[in-house]
């Protein structure tokens, strides 16, 4: 299995993802929908696929 790094644009994105998760999580943002742990691992799978796959 060959890995490649993510484009600069996903790292970024995913790392906000991340932050908005950790900060629901914690009761920080209650306007969002949805629950922080969910938030933080779309953002986890994002960033294994941007690995897996080429050019993402």
């Amino acid at each position: 299995m060959k890995l490649s790094p993510p484009k600069a644009v996903t790292y970024w994105v995913t790392v906000a993802v991340a932050v908005l998760g950790f900060l629901a999580q914690f009761g920080m943002l209650t306007f969002l929908p949805i629950s922080g742990f969910w938030l933080v691992a779309i953002a986890f799978i994002v960033l294994a696929l941007s690995l897996l796959i080429k050019g993402l």
